[in-house]
């Protein structure tokens, strides 16, 4: 009996690569599930959404305190929502999916980096490219920054990687056999499903089964309906650019590779049917249950407007314009976004500048490339392997799309600090092509033809002089100097009041980093060491590595390093939550708050968003009827959450026991003093709570 050989691809996966993977994703991800508390504002409140969908088990239209809230679409509440009813209403527990997320996304960019770089990496571990890839995904400052809190972006990345490389497996089974039918199901040429399984007038199953690898391994069906089905996730997680992105990759490829005529042989049909099997549902439903309904006069919405007004178009097409209503987001400047993007590419941005060059000459001149961004033609079976400049010009090209196409699109459109994520794995692997190639020795046998092993060497040697020397030598000193010279803060002493404070800045994710002064450094004196210590590392004595051949060794410090960074400054971000989050005055509520107290928060509903979700309760918004709530509040049967100051005064001079989360209690307490006792209950990050027993 015959048996199937192994396939190609699975020989190039690398133990050893996989488990220096999930090390790095288990430090980094599994280290900061239970710190700190959730965050003020859309972390806390998509969680708090996924806590209210399992309350009311209504998973189609999402509530915040209540309110119907469709700013987005439910896949990050559902799973939010499945993994707190496996293992509780717990913080860490609604976490575990994003965590879970960053994994996956690591490993497509490992596979991916596996098929375009095989050759390039060293002949013994032909996955280096992809496990660097993978690590600078892991390790680089965006890519962590931006999972310290519950958004759906780092997912948008995955299902981008996924559906790239989909559909580069889908177009390399149409050109390796072009004489394959088409296999769509409503090709009256395909092979039924009846036939093919021994049914009436088709062969036996063994003999389909004998068959299957000329039509169906080797046909573009298989990969297609994965396209299909991670496109329909993709636009679960953040609506329409999840098919926006893939498809106007997808055009712009075969346009760009001039094979359009292929879309004929794409199994397009397939792909839509499990798109929409997956997609359509979600948004039928929650059409039918939200119908338009009238809206007040004056205050910018049409005369009817329901679920579909403002999650299609509101949301998407007005957000695109910038025209949004209420316009609740900040808007980054383009040069910003732009200086953002080698940001969150660090420190592997060092690399990206040489890279990029190595790419666009792949994309100029395909056949004389003396670095190939190509896979291995043993890589391949005969019968599916390309050629070397079709690999290169399909890596060269497909990369630079990728990442172009988002950073286009953003630069274009409303904006904010982490839109580069879903383009970050692509310049992850260009980066990570660079580095693998260097990392590779061999003998050229033509001493008149340039060393691609030697150019690629000098350039990322050139990187790291130029750049993660001097960076990591600076912040060394820096650090260094920061955590000797900050005074000790006294015991008791509160962070808010040694900081700064930038309320134009707050509509931005990092707008609070604004706020750090010289006299707050001292709350950071314990992070602040380990900085400067990994920063040594990082720079100089990973140079002095390099510089001895050792690239690989230095490559691992440089990721080992800057995991150092990172878990230092997730200590930070623990002791910076005051500011962000208030779960201790949550839990200090709960264990006072009796049946018949009310909790109130004095402000919109970002300003303790996390309340909600620590204390269990609904709570009463004090002039907040704006921005996340203010239009999922004009259904009839929405909660009257939203209170004037006359309604605070009546409810503090009434029976029950009020706890009230003010920023202003200098000006809240003479405000409430004429309508009974006023009483400072609890202090933390710049908010107090105040109660009227």
């Amino acid at each position: 009996m015959n048996h199937p050989t192994q396939s190609p691809t699975a020989r190039r996966w690398s133990p050893r690569s996989l488990a220096l993977i999930f090390l790095a994703w288990a430090i980094l991800q599994l280290g900061g599930l239970f710190t700190p508390g959730l965050l003020d504002d859309v972390d806390s409140v998509y969680i708090q959404i996924a806590r209210e969908m399992l309350q009311r088990h209504d998973f189609v239209t999402p509530t915040i305190d209540g309110i119907r809230f469709f700013d987005k679409p439910p896949l990050m509440y559902w799973m939010a929502a499945g993994t707190m009813h496996l293992f509780g209403i717990h913080d860490w527990a609604a976490r575990i999916p994003l965590a879970v997320g960053v994994l996956l996304l690591l490993i497509a960019v490992y596979a991916l980096g596996i098929r375009l770089f095989a050759s390039v990496s060293p002949a013994a571990h032909p996955d280096r490219a992809g496990l660097y890839a993978a690590l600078a995904m892991a390790t680089s400052i965006g890519p962590y920054l931006y999972t310290r809190f519950y958004i759906p972006d780092i997912l948008i990345a995955l299902w981008m990687t996924l559906s790239v490389h989909l559909f580069l497996i889908a177009l390399d089974r149409i050109t390796t056999n072009p004489s394959l039918p088409n296999l769509s199901p409503t090709n009256p040429s395909a092979p039924s499903s009846t036939a093919a399984f021994g049914g009436q007038g088709g062969v036996s199953f063994a003999a389909a089964n004998d068959r299957s690898p000329s039509w169906l391994h080797n046909s573009p069906l298989l990969p297609m309906l994965g396209f299909g089905a991670v496109l329909a996730l993709s636009v679960l997680t953040k609506g329409l650019i999840g098919i926006v992105f893939p498809i106007l990759f997808a055009l712009l490829y075969l346009a760009c590779t001039r094979q359009l005529k292929l879309l004929l042989k794409l199994q397009i049909p397939a792909a839509i049917l499990v798109f929409a099997i997956i997609a359509a549902p979600w948004h039928i439903l929650a059409a039918l249950r939200n119908p338009p309904i009238a809206m007040p006069a004056g205050v910018g919405l049409p005369a009817h407007a329901g679920w579909a007004w403002f999650y299609l178009y509101n949301e998407h097409i007005a957000r695109f314009l910038g025209k949004r209503i209420p316009h609740d987001y900040g808007q980054v400047p383009i040069p910003l976004f732009w200086a953002l993007l080698v940001l969150w590419l660090v420190p592997w941005a060092a690399f990206l500048p040489a890279a990029l060059r190595n790419a666009f000459r792949d994309l100029r001149n395909p056949r004389t490339s003396t670095l190939r961004f190509d896979s291995d033609p043993d890589f391949y079976p005969s019968h599916e392997a390309n050629t070397p400049t079709d690999r290169t010009h399909e890596a060269a090209l497909s990369l630079l799309l990728w990442a172009g196409i988002i950073l286009g699109f953003f630069t274009l459109s409303s904006r904010q600090e982490y839109y580069h994520l879903p383009a970050l794995p692509a310049l992850a692997l260009l980066v990570a092509a660079l580095l693998a190639a260097a990392d590779r020795r061999f003998t050229n046998s033509n001493p008149a033809a340039p060393d691609s092993t030697d150019q690629t060497r000098q350039q990322a040697l050139r990187g790291s002089l130029y750049f993660l020397v001097p960076l990591g030598a600076l912040l060394f000193l820096l650090c260094g100097y920061l955590c000797l010279s900050a005074h000790t803060p006294p015991p008791g002493a509160d962070l808010n009041s040694l900081l700064s404070s930038n309320p134009a800045l707050y509509n931005l994710s990092l707008g609070h980093v604004f706020d750090l002064t010289g006299q707050a450094m001292g709350f950071f004196r314990g992070p602040l060491l380990p900085v400067s210590l990994c920063m040594l590392f990082l720079g100089p004595i990973q140079h002095l590595i390099r510089r001895r051949g050792k690239t690989f060794a230095a490559n691992l410090l440089v990721a080992a390093s800057m995991t150092g960074v990172l878990l230092a400054a997730h200590e930070g971000l623990v002791r910076f939550y005051p500011i962000l989050g208030s779960k201790q005055l949550a839990l200090d509520i709960a264990a006072a708050r009796q049946p018949g107290d009310l909790i109130l928060i004095d402000g919109e509903l970002t300003a303790g968003s996390t309340l909600l979700f620590y204390t269990g309760q609904p709570v009463l918004l004090v002039n907040g009827h704006v921005n996340g709530p203010w239009f999922g509040s004009f259904w009839p049967d929405s909660p009257h959450i939203f209170a004037t100051d006359t309604d605070l005064h009546t409810l503090w001079n009434g029976p029950h026991r009020v706890f009230l989360l003010t920023y202003h209690p200098e000006t809240r307490t003479p405000d409430l003093t004429p309508y009974g006792p006023v009483k400072d209950f609890a202090h933390s990050g710049g908010k107090t709570i105040l109660t009227n027993r």
